[in-house]
């Protein structure tokens, strides 16, 4: 199990040093092979946190994005607190389906979404309504794609500025997973800080790794395999939840 949940975070890890993401989507899709999504989740937050830091420190200017998005990050405060969905402690609820359900849209947005509408001039009544959703979602499947990430795609940053940015909505919504497991916790699926902080080694080699090879293949053909990959994941993920709730 621990060769298992290392050789997870090196591989997703790799994943976000060529692309810039995909260490909570195919984390949490992948851990959850062999375990609870609450326990993937608790596992997840603190290389999660940490690669998100160093993804959004890492350019400066951490303070105009602040000013920018500060209600796209009240709303996922927001929604991470008072969710409209079941979360991931509520152990009846197929977590896991809704996770299956966010990696397949993702995969599948990730492939045929070719150009994206300019939501920009909406930003003012968006953002927290964005937010709100991310940050429920967030707290229900362990990790924000949907909505959060086709969102800040379609305010026409610059490449820097959007890599940023996105650092920024992964941070603060790591936080909030992170808050929400202390605060809810499940008895009997305890949290294993030891195996969250030695899972971050592998993630962080898998980061360094990914940067040195991000230039020696194409990375079209790579974001399309690992699209291709999240709609098979997450196809697996719900047929299996259907098969055992049949």
């Amino acid at each position: 199990m621990v060769a298992f949940i290392l050789g997870v975070f090196a591989f997703a890890g790799m994943v976000k040093g060529m692309i810039g993401l995909g260490l909570p989507a195919l984390s949490m899709g992948l851990l959850t092979i062999a375990m609870s999504p609450y326990q993937a989740a608790s596992l997840l937050v603190i290389p999660s946190m940490l690669t998100n830091f160093w993804q959004l420190f890492a350019e400066g200017g951490v303070l105009r994005l602040l000013r920018r998005f500060w209600t796209l990050i009240l709303g996922m405060v927001v929604g991470s607190t008072w969710s409209i969905f079941p979360t991931l402690n509520e152990t009846d609820f197929p977590s896991e389906a809704l996770l299956g359900s966010m990696l397949a849209l993702y995969g599948l947005y990730g492939l045929f979404a070719k150009k994206l509408p300019d939501l920009s001039p909406y930003q003012a009544w968006l953002s927290p309504l964005v937010g709100y959703l991310g940050g429920a979602l967030g707290v229900s499947t362990g990790v924000v794609l949907i909505p959060i990430v086709p969102y800040i795609q379609s305010l026409q940053l610059k490449r820097d500025d959007l890599v940023q940015s996105l650092g920024l909505a992964f941070t603060v919504a790591t936080v909030c997973l992170a808050v929400f497991i202390y605060r809810n916790p499940v008895d009997q699926q305890a949290i294993d800080f030891s195996m969250a902080w030695l899972g971050l080694i592998p993630a962080l080699i898998g980061m360094w790794f990914g940067t040195k090879i991000r230039y020696r293949i194409s990375e079209a053909r790579f974001r399309r395999l690992f699209f291709i990959g999240l709609v098979a994941l997450g196809g697996y993920m719900l047929i299996r939840t259907l098969v055992e709730f049949l």
